[in-house]
């Protein structure tokens, strides 16, 4: 894949970016940043939902919450934990990325941003 076709993609779907020296994009959707980054061989698309909170009752409920809007909700991307953060991620096979894929993906993100993520949050705020 090469940037100028992810660019015209994303010009196509009508999502105002901007590209770091890096090559990251960065698209915001519901005033948040969503990365997407080229590494050989997918596209990454990753957004941080925000910090895995300390108390463990409080992760037991957010963790599965988690697993079951991933069972339900989402088909292109997923929840996860990286390090100490919830992201929302998805990756794509670069060899046959096409347009419908991406579209899917920032559709799933699209969903998440705005449905599931303040219910998260206040759960994530709620002690144990």
């Amino acid at each position: 894949m090469t940037t100028e076709l992810l660019e015209g993609y994303l010009n196509k779907l009508d999502r105002p970016f901007e590209r770091s020296e890096d090559g990251t994009y960065v698209i915001i959707v519901h005033r948040q940043a969503i990365a997407l980054r080229v590494a050989q061989p997918v596209l990454v698309i990753q957004t941080e939902i925000g910090p895995v909170e300390a108390d463990v009752a409080v992760q037991a409920r957010v963790f599965r919450r988690l697993l079951e809007l991933n069972a339900s909700d989402l088909m292109h991307a997923a929840y996860a934990i990286e390090e100490d953060r919830i992201v929302l991620c998805a990756a794509l096979e670069l060899a046959n990325l096409d347009f419908n894929e991406l579209e899917a993906v920032l559709a799933d993100m699209d969903l998440a941003l705005s449905k599931h993520v303040p219910g998260l949050r206040q759960m994530s705020q709620q002690e144990g």
